[in-house]
């Protein structure tokens, strides 16, 4: 019985001292923000949870992904889009077409040579997680086009398209119940995981990450840049186009928790983040709790990183992205039912 405490003794001491040494350290408890970046920013009321967007480079539509996540009505979930020039005459649900229980999550765009333009969105209906595929008509339409599933698709956070059927997709843990799902949190071990489907079959292609989130192509579409959310970091993977199979070349350290990343016009990375994360779970549990938001630039190319916005006084709570065109920073969020529209 005394081996038994003295083995409990040392595990609990052993836990105590990775929350000291990992999470803490992830939690931005120790950052200090001043607010920058807001002026001329406008919000803008479209649906509860509006956690991802992105702008189509080609027509200049804004979609976001949004969903109800604090267990009130669904009835607004959808994807939606809209000009940033005319937010207010132009909003509209696109995904009409949805399967009915739609839980949208991330998004992506991608556009073929022939200018065909498909959206790609994470899905959480109850039974199990997808990737809903569907076709943009002219006027940003969607018409849904097929669910894809596959048994190494746990706990899918983003994607990204890189083909007419083909996207890679984070799992952003290993265990999403249990005991295991709270270890994993707060002692920040790296479960999380990046899929990938061929446009045939889906497999596991990289692990050993700490809560897996935004993923993202560079210009070139050889280097793939995932978000690590209590690992304050972007790991940076060499790509293969035309297998798909990556491998990890670098890391590069944030001072933020990131969350989905967006390429801009000129190959920077564009990241929401969350600075504080206890700041966020208090978010999470209570709407009227403030929950600090900053967008950061990374240049691929240095690892250097610039604050582009930062929201502390609840302007838009628990940034989670800031998509970009040549003149327009689009600042969505976790929870809030708006968007901030900024220009750069």
């Amino acid at each position: 019985m005394r081996e038994f405490f003295v083995v409990l003794v040392v595990i609990i001491l052993i836990g105590l001292g990775r929350m000291a040494a990992v999470v803490l350290p992830a939690s931005g408890e120790f950052v200090e923000l001043e607010p920058t970046g807001l002026e001329g920013c406008e919000p803008f009321e479209i649906a509860p949870g509006t956690e991802d967007v992105t702008i189509d480079p080609e027509t200049g539509l804004a979609y976001v992904s949004a969903a109800e996540r604090r267990g009130g009505s669904p009835e607004a979930n959808g994807v939606y889009a809209f000009d940033p020039d005319d937010p207010a005459g132009t909003l509209r649900r696109v995904s009409t077409d949805a399967p009915s229980d739609f839980q949208p999550h991330g998004i992506s765009l991608w556009r073929g040579p022939e200018g065909e333009a498909r959206l790609f969105v994470v899905n959480h209906p109850d039974a199990g997680h997808t990737v809903e595929i569907f076709e943009v008509g002219s006027d940003g339409s969607l018409s849904h086009l097929e669910t894809i599933a596959y048994p190494a698709l746990e706990s899918p956070n983003d994607v990204l398209a890189v083909g007419p059927r083909a996207f890679y997709a984070t799992n952003d843990r290993g265990f999403t119940e249990g005991v295991m799902s709270m270890a994993e949190a707060y002692l920040g071990l790296p479960l999380a995981s990046v899929t990938y489907f061929n446009g045939a079959q889906g497999r596991l292609l990289a692990n050993g990450l700490v809560y897996a989130n935004g993923v993202a192509l560079g210009s070139n579409g050889e280097r793939l840049y995932v978000a690590e959310f209590l690992g304050r970091r972007i790991t940076v993977y060499q790509r293969d186009p035309d297998s798909g199979a990556i491998t990890r070349i670098d890391r590069i350290s944030v001072e933020t928790g990131p969350d989905n990343i967006e390429t801009g016009p000129e190959g920077d990375l564009w990241i929401g983040g969350h600075p504080r994360v206890f700041d966020f779970l208090d978010h999470a549990d209570d709407a009227a709790s403030i929950a600090p938001s900053q967008v950061i630039r990374l240049n691929p190319d240095t690892g250097e990183t610039e604050t582009v916005l930062a929201a502390l006084d609840g302007e838009i709570n628990a940034s989670s992205v800031g998509a970009v065109d040549a003149d327009t920073l689009i600042v969505g969020a976790v929870f809030d039912s708006h968007v901030l529209v900024c220009p750069r």
